[in-house]
């Protein structure tokens, strides 16, 4: 028999979508929303440029991210706005002056990346992708692409 459409599907991916550690059980799906947004392409950029000052204007962000357009960075802006990760602060000038800066929220998600991207840099030193072992290559990490220090005499 085929499985049924509807809420018992429902009910079976509750009892696999828990991560347990130890007694405690952990539900994914207050991720998804999360996730959804910072899925998204530059997400991740805007966040890192934001941590990296204060407060920044709308043309500073699309500068130092020189290859994305005006409206990805607002609809990433908005989206994060949403989400609560970001705030925007419209001064009464003339003309107006809008800053954006990361909420603690903001700063606290951008904290809990740096540990999974020393986990990923780790592990693309260890990682050989399929078409590099013919060459025996292994893939270059973020840490690879830096300039050598230089010698000293």
């Amino acid at each position: 028999m085929p499985p049924r459409k509807g809420a018992p599907r429902r009910l079976e991916l509750d009892e696999v979508c828990v991560i347990r550690e130890g007694d405690r059980e952990y539900c994914i799906y207050p991720l998804s929303d999360l996730m959804r947004v910072l899925g998204k392409k530059w997400t991740l950029f805007v966040i890192a440029v934001l941590g990296n000052r204060d407060r920044m204007r709308f043309n500073e962000i699309l500068t130092d991210l020189r290859l994305i357009s005006s409206r990805s960075l607002a609809d990433r802006l908005r989206e994060l706005e949403a989400a609560g990760l970001v705030s925007r602060r419209v001064m009464s000038e003339t003309p107006p002056r809008v800053e954006y800066d990361l909420t603690p929220e903001g700063r606290n998600v951008r904290a809990l990346l740096v540990p999974l991207l020393q986990w990923r840099i780790e592990s693309e030193k260890r990682t050989v992708l399929p078409e590099d072992i013919s060459r025996g290559e292994r893939r270059a990490s973020v840490q690879d692409a830096r300039p050598a220090a230089p010698e000293r005499s």
